[in-house]
């Protein structure tokens, strides 16, 4: 039990400094304010912006009292604060998008080339043998990264959503490091997850809240992405005993991937730049539907859990790499093309909760 002292150490230690957090959030400018019926921004009222700076520095310091310490975790820790501030100063200034495209490249250096979490291998895809990625390796991995960051920064739309789905899916990571014994990795996911459970108790809605107190920031969803490629790269990437096979990673990750590959397509069939805010992206379908903001959040929720379960325990329990492989495929290129017209998922969203 004492592998859970430091979990618990940092879910009270987010608990505790969130109150603070939101009392300073104003000095500091950091407040979120509607815009309108109209426009993205149509929550009640002004929201501090200041969950990411509760969060990470959290973990990074809850971590080094652990024991993962600056000298071997320092590019995780540095690509962590580059973002924690660009972040901070977007929410307060807002950044034009390539200057904030550009550090979040930086940060993928940092973890990828100084912190060893570069992707060499697709593991085996189609039953026939590990798939390398050989010269690939190193524009692939950054791709990874850099498009993670941004597919969990683009899911940060509804109370609880971006938050709750990386504790999700580390979840499913933290399951595969345990199982497989690398304990180290366990712990410091297991960190990560329970300072994100203790911010979700003031930013996800529930019958004891009716809407969130706080909410992560671009500082926050930025940080998340990063970590979320960090441990899933580190999930996959033993070649003999992975924590979780890479294909099996990939269905912990659909849903955002799926969601932003989606976007992208659409945007640019319409003659649009792929970056270009709008509110077409799958949480915004079950809104537009009708269903309420909590509901979304946990029918989403609910399905990254089922999208993770098949992709880990599929393949624990002898479903063929290639289903997994092929069903993964189809499961994307079937969202680009439904999404291209939003009003087919809103239309099926409105029958579902009819019935």
């Amino acid at each position: 039990m004492a592998i859970f002292v430091f979990p618990i150490l940092a879910f009270l230690c987010v608990v505790a400094l969130v109150p603070l957090a939101i009392k300073l959030a104003p000095i500091l400018k950091l407040i979120d304010a509607p815009d309108g019926p109209e426009g993205r921004k149509r929550h009640e009222g002004s929201v501090p912006l200041i969950g990411g700076l509760i969060i990470f520095p959290v973990f990074i310091g809850v971590s080094v009292f652990a024991g993962f310490s600056l000298s071997a975790y320092w590019p995780l820790y540095a690509g962590i604060l580059l973002l924690l501030v660009t972040g901070a100063v977007d929410d307060k200034l807002h950044l034009h998008s390539m200057v904030k495209f550009f550090i979040q490249f930086l940060a993928a250096a940092l973890i990828i080339i100084f912190g060893d979490t570069q992707i060499f291998q697709l593991g085996d895809l189609f039953g026939l043998g590990a798939v390398g990625l050989d010269f690939m390796s190193l524009p692939f991995s950054f791709a990874a990264v850099v498009l993670l960051i941004n597919a969990v920064n683009l899911m940060d739309g509804l109370d609880g959503l971006s938050a709750g789905f990386c504790a999700v899916a580390l979840s499913w990571m933290a399951y595969g490091f345990y199982s497989g014994g690398y304990v180290s990795e366990f712990l410091i996911a297991a960190i990560l997850i329970a300072a994100i459970v203790g911010f979700l108790i003031y930013n996800m809605r529930s019958p004891f809240r009716r809407k969130a107190s706080l909410f992560l920031g671009d500082a926050g969803s930025l940080c998340l992405g990063l970590c979320l490629a960090w441990f899933a790269i580190h999930a996959g990437r033993n070649f003999n005993a992975p924590a979780i096979a890479p294909i099996g990673v990939a269905w912990v990750l659909a849903i955002p991937i799926f969601d932003t590959c989606a976007q992208f397509y659409r945007r640019t069939r319409q003659g649009r730049h792929p970056f270009s805010p709008d509110r077409g992206h799958f949480h915004h379908h079950f809104v537009h539907a009708g269903i309420s903001d909590g509901r979304a959040t946990a029918c989403i929720l609910v399905l990254a859990f089922v999208t993770g379960a098949f992709g880990v325990l599929g393949l624990k329990f002898g479903v063929p790499p290639i289903v997994i492989t092929v069903s993964w495929i189809v499961a994307l290129l079937a969202h680009m093309a439904y999404s291209t017209v939003p009003d087919r998922y809103i239309g099926l969203f409105s029958e579902m909760i009819k019935k």
